[in-house]
């Protein structure tokens, strides 16, 4: 059975924002485009690439696989590599502009969803990612400015993932395994549940999660509804553990291990900014989410 990842599960519960920056670049929209569709059927979407710099920038389009697991590791590999992979489906445009500073290019993308044939009929549900990536000005990329010659440099590339997903209408089973299951003590003495769930079915699932308590004798004392927030925070935490391990493997002093460091420090502020958040929501107080 298909191993499906539930990104939205944990990701897109997070944060809702209208657009999503990094660096100079942004896009306008959701991050993630899953519909339901039909052997043979076509669909379209779109979203917009924003340049909040004031000067013209670069930007290249290309398309990978994605998978993703409970350790908070990613992986991107070649576009149809992965069984239920959808890149060869979708095509778009453009694949290489220019924005104007503080201006916005639309990029529209197809999916042209294949028929049946026979001993290979599609159920479930296939994705794959188009990714969006600054090109620096200056680099053997760049058509903005010639690139610099006898220098040494380390350039640092920021790209986005913008997932798109087809579910084939009604087909795919639905099933989940528990890979495992324990309580963590936490600094603070409280205790938190933490439980790696696997999708085994071809169906791209939200579950619902939550805790249900029985006594001694197997009676229910009833169900401790899961908490978005708790789970976004122990999301955070998994890759802070994920970026902190790879960093630690990477040699002393080299650009490998100062990046996962940088990533690490970036999911802790986002661990910090979700408990503040959570507690401002527990007291009832306004909070940014």
């Amino acid at each position: 059975m298909m191993r499906i990842p539930q990104l939205l599960f944990t990701t897109g519960a997070v944060f809702a924002l209208q657009a999503t920056a990094i660096g100079q670049i942004a896009i306008v929209g959701d991050l993630t485009h899953d519909r339901e569709s039909r052997p043979g059927e076509t669909y379209a979407g779109s979203f917009f690439v924003r340049n909040e710099g004031s000067e013209p920038a670069e930007v290249k389009l290309y398309q990978t696989d994605y998978l993703f697991f409970s350790d908070g590791s990613n992986s991107y590999g070649e576009p149809g590599s992965v069984p239920r992979s959808n890149a060869h489906w979708i095509s778009f445009s453009p694949d290489r502009m220019t924005v104007p500073g503080k201006g916005s290019v639309r990029v529209e993308f197809t999916v042209n969803v294949p028929g049946d044939t026979a001993g290979a009929a599609l159920a479930g549900s296939y994705w794959s990612m188009v990714m969006v990536e600054g090109i620096p000005k200056g680099s053997l990329e760049s058509s903005l400015a010639p690139p610099s010659r006898g220098e040494l440099g380390i350039r640092q590339k920021l790209r986005y993932g913008i997932q798109v997903a087809t579910h084939i209408a009604g087909t795919g089973q639905r099933s989940v395994e528990f890979l495992d299951a324990r309580v963590i003590r936490q600094d603070d003495g409280e205790r938190r549940l933490q439980v790696d769930i696997q999708n085994t079915g071809e169906r791209w699932i939200r579950p619902e999660v939550y805790v249900e308590l029985f006594d001694n004798n197997g009676v229910s004392k009833g169900r401790l509804p899961g908490n978005l927030f708790r789970i976004a925070i122990a999301f955070e935490e998994r890759a802070v553990k994920f970026f902190t391990d790879q960093g630690a493997q990477a040699p002393e002093g080299s650009v490998e291990r100062e990046l996962y460091k940088e990533l690490a420090a970036e999911e802790r502020e986002h661990v910090e900014l979700l408990t503040t958040e959570f507690g401002r929501w527990k007291s009832g107080k306004v909070g940014l989410l």
